[in-house]
C-alpha cells in the first residue's frame, strides 16, 4: 500500500515489514526485503526506482527496519552508532533476523548518528533523538517547524515498542518517552502502523499515562 503525506510516500509492504518512508532522494528504514517485487511496482508507479536514492536512515537496527537496506544501491546508510555494528556485522542475533526467518547481510555504515545531529530528508531538517528502549541505538528524528516526528519503533499511535528481545530496556524506554513527552508534535510517523496527523503531542501524553 502506498499512501502519500503531503510530499511524503509512506510504503506499507506487510504486517511484518517496517513503514518505508520516502523524502526525495532519501528513505526511512527499508522493511524486511521479503518484498522486493511489491516495492519495486509501488515506487514505479511514483516514477521512482532503487537507484534513485542517495540517502537510507535506519531508526534501528532490527531485521523487518533494515533486512531490505542491500536493494537501495547507492544509499549511504545512517544509523545511530550504538547499532551501527549490528548491521556492519550482520549480527543475526542482535537484528532478530532469525525471528522473521530472514537472514542479515553485512553492509558498511556510512554515517554514524548521535543525539542532537542533523539529518536532511528532503526539504526538511530533522534533528537525531537517541531513544534507547526497544533497541540501545533507537532514533527519533524530529522537526520543529513541522512538529513531525518520525518515531521509529520508539512509540506507535496506540502504544510504544516492545522491550522483551535482546537489547530492550524497559526503564530507558520509560526515560525515552518523558523526553519525547516535552516535544510540540503534530504528526507521528511511526515505524508500523498507521501515522498520526495532528494532535499528536495529546497522544504521547495518553500513552504516558496509560
Amino acid at each position: 500500500m502506498l499512501k502519500k503525506i503531503g510530499d511524503i510516500i509512506l510504503i506499507q509492504l506487510s504486517d511484518i515489514d517496517s513503514n518505508i518512508y520516502i523524502f526525495g532522494d532519501s528513505v526511512v528504514d527499508a522493511g524486511t526485503g521479503f518484498n522486493f517485487t511489491r516495492l519495486m511496482t509501488l515506487l514505479g508507479t511514483q516514477k521512482k526506482s532503487l537507484e534513485d536514492f542517495k540517502q537510507l536512515v535506519n531508526t534501528h537496527a532490527h531485521f523487518d527496519h533494515i533486512g531490505g537496506n542491500g536493494y537501495f544501491v547507492n544509499a549511504k546508510v545512517a544509523i545511530h552508532e550504538v547499532d551501527a555494528p549490528i548491521v556492519e556485522k550482520g549480527d543475526m542475533e542482535l537484528s532478530q533476523a532469525d525471528f522473521f526467518d530472514g537472514k542479515i547481510h553485512a553492509r558498511p555504515v556510512d554515517r554514524k548518528l548521535k543525539n542532537g545531529d542533523k539529518v536532511k530528508l528532503g526539504n526538511l531538517e530533522f534533528e537525531v533523538i537517541h531513544t534507547p528502549g526497544h533497541t540501545p541505538g533507537s532514533i527519533c528524528l524530529y522537526n520543529s517547524a513541522k512538529k513531525m516526528l518520525i518515531s521509529g519503533d520508539t512509540i506507535f499511535s496506540d502504544g510504544v515498542g516492545r522491550t522483551d528481545m535482546p537489547g530492550g530496556d524497559p526503564e530507558a524506554l520509560g526515560e525515552s518517552l518523558e523526553r519525547l513527552g516535552k516535544l510540540k508534535v503534530d504528526k507521528i510517523l511511526p515505524g508500523h502502523g498507521e501515522p498520526v496527523l495532528s494532535g499528536g503531542s495529546k497522544v504521547i501524553q495518553d500513552i504516558l499515562k496509560g
